[in-house]
């Protein structure tokens, strides 16, 4: 499973070419597919694949990370820096 994750400080967020690719209408921020849910939409990732940097938003460096399907993972943020991980059980 392909998920869309940001890679540097700043946070998730999308350029106006990107929401031109996706056929949204630019909200002048970009952060529509800023929630967890929404980072596997095949249509962002082909988005990302083929805009590369073109889709960042401002601060943002977005990349794809490749998971094994069906694991429920969550995704952790560190001041807009992401990673994706296992979910798993605490007390």
């Amino acid at each position: 499973m392909k998920i869309a994750i940001n890679k540097c400080f700043g946070g998730f967020s999308l350029s106006k070419k990107a929401y031109e690719f996706l056929g949204k209408k630019w909200d002048g921020y970009g952060f529509d597919y800023s929630a967890p849910e929404k980072r596997t939409d095949e249509k962002l990732i082909e988005c990302i694949e083929k805009l590369g940097h073109k889709a960042n938003g401002g601060l943002a460096k977005i990349v794809i990370v490749d998971i094994p399907d069906h694991v429920d993972f969550e995704i952790q943020d560190y001041d807009g820096i992401e990673s994706v991980h296992e979910k798993h059980r605490s007390w």
